[in-house]
């Protein structure tokens, strides 16, 4: 059984903090360790934040992915992601989900499903999203010509990608752009090739 001992901020930033975690581990071994913490998580939810799957589907279109590009200062380059937010407070998943996706690319969609809570680098950090999934009917009219609503200091480009071709124009994009992929993307698209292309075998990465 792990017991905690003792959490000492070590410092603290307006959107982050670091501590240091004092612990038992069941062998008995008192140890520490450094742990970043976001400062912003609301009281009514165990999540910091959404990312959102929206497929976007048209009449004479493939389905698409939409995606988003921006610059990451933590990386010191672009990177290629889901839309995804913070959480605001007396939001639930689903209402902060479609509230980013307005606000990052325009689009006005439904929501279809919402996974756990899930953690996203818990060697590093506490950070833990909720990944909501959204149909976006492109037919509609306000979603033909989607107008963002970004911030001050927010750029963030839109790009959409065909489903049943989403690992390969990702790799495709990787060849031509200095960008990172964030790791939830490039596993969901494997997922992607694995259910189009080869259903009954085992996922195996090339060597």
């Amino acid at each position: 059984m792990i017991v905690f001992d003792s959490f000492l901020v070590i410092a603290s930033g307006k959107w982050v903090k670091l501590e240091k975690t004092t612990y038992v581990d069941p062998a008995g071994n008192t140890r520490t360790w450094e742990t970043a913490k976001r400062t912003t998580r609301r009281a009514n939810t165990d999540a910091d934040g959404v990312g959102i799957i929206a497929l976007l589907k048209r009449t004479l279109h493939k389905d698409c992915v939409v995606m988003v590009k921006q610059f990451r200062p933590p990386m010191g380059c672009h990177t290629l992601e889901f839309p995804a937010g913070l959480i605001d407070e007396g939001e639930s998943a689903e209402v902060a989900a479609l509230r980013e996706l307005k606000e990052e690319t325009g689009y006005k969609g439904e929501v279809v499903g919402v996974t756990p809570v899930t953690c996203l680098d818990p060697g590093l950090s506490n950070c833990t999203t909720q990944m909501v999934m959204v149909n976006i009917n492109g037919d509609e009219s306000e979603n033909i010509n989607p107008t963002q609503q970004l911030g001050d200091g927010e750029f963030v480009e839109v790009i959409l990608l065909p489903l049943d071709e989403f690992q390969m124009k990702i790799d495709d994009l990787l060849k031509r752009e200095k960008i990172v992929v964030d790791a939830k993307v490039y596993i969901f698209s494997m997922g992607m090739v694995q259910a189009f292309f080869k259903p009954r075998e085992l996922l195996i990465l090339k060597q």
